[in-house]
């Protein structure tokens, strides 16, 4: 762990052949990381822009598009599982997660049956299945995690959905001896970037919605106390120039907490040497900001579902553009 007394870990939020190959191993080396996250989004940006992968996809022709995306895709995640099994085997995480096909997001059925295909295929067990937090997602969450399946929930923005995870995480628990460890993904700076305009029009500080959104979040999982889950605050990367670039990560430094983020970020945090805990946060701060925010006449809860529709969208146009090439 990358702080170890505080149960806090730092995961890398990219995947790409030749990163896996050689400052991936460095990061690890360094106790800089222990775990790694992708996405479509991330992907899509290794498959279409690294010369990595064109060999393996010139042998790949006769199957179809998305069995060509599988096929790099989990030799990626095989990969990476294989760097980061000795942090598994000390109990230091080292996981790596997988995302399912996000059109499948309202069928649970479909995503459980691909949840299981994939952790079957890949045949790693420090391999995460990372399942979006919708309805459907909900239901297949419970049922991968009841057979034993680690689950990376994600798009989390509102403290509804963390609820929502924490119970069928729970539920499942209950159904396993084994222990099988889940993660809540709460997305934090794409919160920011959402309000924080209409927020400098009416004088109210901006870049800490996400900071005070997610914080509210982790204090209810905290509290809810389900066995071997933790939050994971995600989309950690900053667009303002204004804030120090390891801003996400040290103002959501907490206990029993993961925060995966991008490379660059994570050298800036490790640069930087702040390990001075931000959470909790007290529950009359954040109530001040959000009062604030509703005084203004600002929907927040508006905003939080264009956050859960536009991530969807986002990671589904993504895997919509890698199939489309392939």
């Amino acid at each position: 762990m990358y702080i170890e007394d505080l149960k806090f870990s730092l995961w890398a939020d990219f995947i790409e052949r030749d990163f896996l190959d050689n400052e991936f191993k460095n990061l690890i080396d360094n106790k800089i990381v222990n775990g790694a996250t992708s996405n479509p989004a991330i992907f899509k940006n290794a498959i279409l822009n690294s010369p990595a992968y064109k060999e393996q996809l010139s042998n790949l022709s006769s199957l179809t598009p998305k069995e060509r995306y599988e096929a790099v895709a989990i030799y990626d995640i095989q990969k990476a599982a294989d760097v980061l099994k000795p942090l598994y085997d000390n109990g230091d995480d080292g996981y790596v997660s997988i995302e399912v096909d996000p059109f499948l997001c309202d069928d649970a059925k479909a995503t459980i049956d691909e949840g299981k295909r994939l952790f079957k295929t890949i045949n790693r067990e420090n391999v995460m299945i990372k399942i979006p937090a919708t309805n459907a997602g909900y239901e297949a969450m419970s049922e991968l995690v009841a057979c034993g399946i680690s689950v990376n929930a994600t798009l989390i923005f509102s403290k509804k959905q963390a609820i929502a995870c924490a119970k069928a995480f729970q539920k499942a628990q209950k159904q396993n001896n084994k222990k099988v460890d889940t993660v809540i993904s709460v997305f934090v700076s794409r919160i920011d970037r959402a309000i924080d305009e209409t927020l400098k029009l009416h004088g109210i500080k901006t870049a800490l919605t996400g900071i005070y959104n997610s914080a509210d979040i982790y204090a209810e999982i905290q509290t809810m106390n389900v066995k071997n889950c933790r939050v994971l605050f995600a989309s950690t990367g900053v667009k303002d120039d204004s804030l120090p670039p390891y801003y996400y990560i040290k103002e959501l430094l907490a206990y029993n907490s993961v925060n995966t983020a991008p490379i660059d970020t994570i050298k800036a945090f490790y640069k930087n040497d702040s390990k001075t805990v931000a959470l909790p946060i007290s529950k009359e701060k954040i109530e001040t900001h959000f009062k604030k925010i509703k005084n203004a006449d600002i929907d927040f809860d508006k905003i939080v579902e264009k956050q859960i529709s536009d991530g969807l969208e986002t990671f589904k146009e993504a895997f919509k553009e890698i199939l489309e090439s392939l």
